[in-house]
């Protein structure tokens, strides 16, 4: 009697931890399997979709309307989201032309009715296809920096050499530096730059400040930091994120 007693408790426990296996997903397990490939490119346009895939259709009346305001060959094509609004939007990319360190492109905001702020609309010289629309195109300038083998674009580069730029984003890359611990600057917030995306860098004086783009793409803002580069060592002094 007590040895079926003992089985029978064994047998509850054993039913009752394979119930909560499967009640708790492996955490990821379920986003492995849905998330897309988030950047894809065929046709020699890349394609970053990480707010919201665009059709087929949808894609070639982008491309039309990219081209009728200004971006004569278009590169990329990506989804954005504004935060903290529900609302998403596309961004479309020339392609690159390169002098020297300088590389120019332009760059179009298009909009589609759907994913648009609730009311809204075209605005005054707006052009209009189906249900997206845009303003013209501006044209956006950066400068390489080469790390290793490796070229990256800065957005902006004031008062401060090149070679200096360069040596500060290898360290960054390589995660050679320290920093001034507190609330805004912690493993986690580091943990949400994209070293790889160089927004600018800055020198005031002896103070240097250096900007870099968030992991989750256009739209997700970017980190500002005020660092120290002393000697051939880095330090963060001060870390601030914004939001676009």
């Amino acid at each position: 009697m007590k040895k079926s007693l003992i089985y029978i408790f064994l047998f509850s426990i054993g039913m009752f931890c394979l119930l909560q296996s499967h009640a708790i997903p492996i955490p990821g397990a379920g986003e492995a399997k849905k998330a897309p490939p988030r950047i894809t490119k065929s046709g020699g346009i890349e394609r970053d979709y990480r707010a919201g895939k665009l059709t087929e259709a949808h894609e070639k009346i982008v491309i039309a309307l990219a081209k009728k305001q200004g971006v004569g060959k278009v590169a990329r094509i990506s989804t954005i989201n504004f935060y903290p609004s529900q609302a998403r939007g596309i961004r479309v990319d020339g392609a690159k032309e390169v002098n020297g360190r300088a590389v120019s492109y332009k760059v179009l905001s298009v909009n589609f009715k759907p994913w648009f702020h609730p009311g809204g609309g075209p605005r005054k010289g707006d052009v209009r296809m189906g249900d997206f629309w845009a303003g013209k195109a501006y044209e956006r300038k950066k400068t390489i920096l080469r790390v290793g083998e490796t070229d990256y674009l800065c957005g902006s580069i004031r008062d401060i050499d090149i070679k200096e730029c360069e040596t500060m984003l290898g360290l960054f890359l390589a995660g050679k530096f320290t920093y001034n611990a507190g609330p805004r600057i912690n493993d986690r917030l580091l943990g949400q730059v994209d070293w790889s995306k160089p927004n600018r860098f800055s020198k005031r004086g002896n103070d240097i400040s250096a900007g870099f783009l968030h992991k989750g793409g256009p739209g997700s803002g970017f980190f500002d930091m005020e660092v120290e580069f002393v000697d051939g060592k880095l330090n963060i002094k001060q870390m601030f994120q914004a939001m676009p």
